[in-house]
């Protein structure tokens, strides 16, 4: 395992993307982030998983320090990225893991490039259905877009970062992670790496997304690895739609396993990275991919 990542660029039809390289060896696997997020946030898990395997982790189309066109921001495209990185590196076929929208992310590409992955496994991910949650395309930007960042201070974000995740019990130097997000302007201001407009256009990409019509089609293992917090009143409503959620993919999906991730929040892998590295690690290990 390497003590550092190796920042790599990596071009895929003309556009450069970034990864992380944790070293390691054995069974390859490879990293996809969620929406709005960058390869750093798998910084915690990643060290972890390296210990027994090749890991690598992808800053996706838009992303983090990958190229950021103003399209192909469909599925159909940002699986082929995805196919693009895993024939450049060569070798056995990984095991994807997505977390959130890289769920999704991988979900497709388990249909469109069976023989690319030899398993999957998403975090607290690949279920999104936003046209069955949402009554219009509209309605889902308005609740899936992100905050207005313009103006805002990085140091007085940052301390809210931290004092919320240490709050929230979260890992050390988890909000150092969130920070990867932004580039800090000249005047302080921080933005975004993924541009608003961008991101609305992944909320049209899901809106199209069914993963109910993709789930009978995938060839490879699937871990599901749902996040909840039972005793939290707050999340109740949310536990019931990813219990009806995963039933569902439980049901149609040829070959799945799930295990809940207890007493954990969306962004497991920075809450909890032990726990989600561990079980990852465990699977591989009892030939659950194969």
């Amino acid at each position: 395992m390497a003590d550092t990542p190796r920042d790599e660029l990596v071009t895929v039809d003309g556009l450069e993307f970034h990864y992380r390289d944790w070293g390691g060896s054995g069974q390859p696997v490879l990293l996809l982030h969620g929406l709005a997020s960058t390869c750093h946030i798998w910084d915690m898990v990643a060290p972890l998983l390296a210990q027994d395997h090749a890991v690598i982790a992808l800053d996706q189309r838009g992303h983090g320090e990958s190229a950021k066109p103003t399209e192909g921001f469909d599925f159909a495209s940002v699986t082929q990225d995805v196919l693009g990185v895993i024939k450049h590196l060569g070798g056995e076929a990984p095991v994807v893991v997505g977390h959130s929208w890289g769920g999704s992310v991988a979900l497709e590409l388990a249909v469109r490039a069976p023989k690319s992955l030899k398993g999957m496994a998403w975090i607290d991910g690949g279920m999104i259905n936003a046209s069955a949650r949402y009554s219009s395309v509209e309605d889902a930007k308005l609740e899936m877009s992100p905050p207005d960042f313009t103006g805002v201070k990085i140091e007085s974000f940052m301390e809210r970062v931290r004092d919320r995740h240490e709050g929230a019990g979260m890992a050390p130097g988890s909000h150092e992670v969130v920070m990867a997000n932004f580039e800090v302007l000249e005047d302080d201001t921080i933005k975004a790496r993924l541009t608003r407009a961008n991101h609305l256009r992944i909320i049209e990409a899901l809106w199209d997304h069914h993963p109910i019509e993709l789930y009978k089609q995938v060839q490879c293992p699937v871990l599901i690895m749902p996040a909840r917090q039972q005793s939290n009143v707050a999340t109740q409503d949310r536990g019931q739609r990813r219990l009806m959620s995963v039933d569902e993919a439980e049901q149609q999906l040829p070959n799945s396993k799930t295990v809940w991730l207890e007493d954990s929040i969306h962004d497991v892998p920075i809450q909890r990275p032990e726990l989600v590295a561990d079980l990852l690690k465990s699977h591989m290990a009892d030939g659950f991919f194969g």
